[in-house]
């Protein structure tokens, strides 16, 4: 399901679907969840699209076409198109009915239903093996989380044998883990359902008065009646805690990005036994240019940040930062705790702090964002912890 608005992420998502919304310099959101499938031997693919989709089907069918149709593989992607009634997508479980045509003709066993906008790395072979070893009607993931983080999420209640026996989405007062008054399970929205049950309840539910959700009408229903059991999120990102996140907002996006920069970041790029596959134009390598020389000011350097292939850092200084393809940092410049997206250059003496900078903007000589966050409110975007985002193509006078 790759049809999200993400409305607090805007202007990120201003012009683009969350899931297209670039992470980590050379990334969409989307590579994440596409790459786990390929890892876990999944090779039909269905993406589900609807709002402002141009960009995001362009990265998929440049970046993900890699699959052999001669061996039944395929990606294929599934605009909106008011195929059932007049309505478009009213909810996930109706994104899914509306598409039933296509579960009929591939006439699977099993169904696993997965969201394109976290960023997290999951072997959904091993759900499967759980869900058939369970017997289970539905399978549901969940990752333990303090309850104070919950509140936008659903929560997962189950019994000793892992079977869940309720499920509330956004609660209130959340109810925990037994034994321990802390933590939550919550859903990471993704489901492995069998088939004919999951089409019997879709069927079901299009002829109610609902919002047509997976977490506030389908799994609710159906505790009860069906055998409906918890997995407990295996990591294959090999860390000491559990890498799971959901990008609601500026402020969350920011955060995960910069968890990438850190001496040993929480979440791992680097693994060679786990890759992350996404598309990448044809940028030239990394230039830095001027040592110092007659004006130690005028040096071009990054430290502690990521720096994507067609940079050229040219006498500026990027410190805990992440740049993503075609940058230019111009001479005497400052990037500070910021993501530059692509085509993004910064001005000579320009200097910002604490930033969201999207594509094809140009900052201009001597500006500064990030230092004033009253003047930066009466043009730019300002989170509530004082991040500023500037819109794609903004032009600044």
């Amino acid at each position: 399901m790759a049809g999200g608005k993400g409305e607090r992420l805007y202007p990120l998502t201003r012009d683009r679907a969350k899931p297209a919304v670039p992470f980590g310099g050379v990334y969409r959101i989307i590579d994440f969840t596409l790459s786990n499938c390929i890892n876990s031997g999944i090779r039909k693919i269905h993406v589900l699209t609807q709002y402002k989709s141009i960009s995001l089907t362009r990265h998929i069918r440049m970046g993900w076409n890699i699959f052999d149709a001669e061996l039944g593989e395929f990606i294929e992607i599934l605009p909106a198109q008011q195929r059932v009634d007049e309505h478009w997508y009213l909810g996930t479980a109706d994104s899914i009915y509306q598409n039933i045509y296509t579960i009929e003709m591939e006439d699977p066993d099993y169904v696993l239903i997965l969201a394109g906008d976290h960023i997290y790395k999951m072997n959904y072979s091993e759900m499967f093996e759980f869900h058939k070893e369970k017997d289970a009607d539905l399978t549901i993931s969940v990752v333990e989380m303090v309850k104070e983080k919950a509140f936008q999420l659903g929560v997962v209640e189950i019994d000793e044998e892992n079977r869940v026996i309720g499920f509330e989405e956004k609660p209130e007062v959340p109810r925990t883990i037994p034994g321990d008054p802390e933590h939550v399970l919550v859903s990471m929205g993704i489901y492995t359902f069998n088939k004919d049950i999951l089409e019997r309840e879709l069927i079901a539910n299009s002829k109610k008065d609902s919002s047509h959700d997976f977490g506030r009408d389908i799994v609710p229903s159906m505790i009860g009646r069906y055998k409906i059991f918890a997995y407990n999120f295996k990591d294959e990102n090999k860390k000491q805690a559990k890498y799971w996140r959901d990008i609601g907002n500026i402020d969350a996006y920011w955060e995960a990005n910069m968890d990438l920069i850190q001496i040993s970041p929480e979440f791992n790029l680097y693994d060679k036994d786990w890759p992350i596959r996404t598309y990448q134009e044809q940028f030239p390598p990394v230039k830095t240019v001027f040592a110092g020389g007659e004006d130690p000011a005028r040096m071009g350097v990054a430290l502690d940040s990521l720096v994507s292939n067609g940079c050229i850092i040219s006498g500026g200084k990027v410190l805990r930062s992440i740049l993503s393809p075609n940058v230019r940092v111009n001479s005497f410049a400052e990037v500070v705790d910021s993501i530059i997206m692509e085509g993004v250059e910064i001005g000579r003496y320009a200097r910002i702090r604490r930033a969201i900078i999207d594509k094809d903007v140009k900052i201009p000589q001597g500006m500064e964002i990030g230092y004033n966050l009253e003047e930066d409110k009466k043009r730019f975007t300002v989170t509530p912890s004082g991040i500023v985002a500037v819109a794609k193509g903004t032009v600044i006078q």
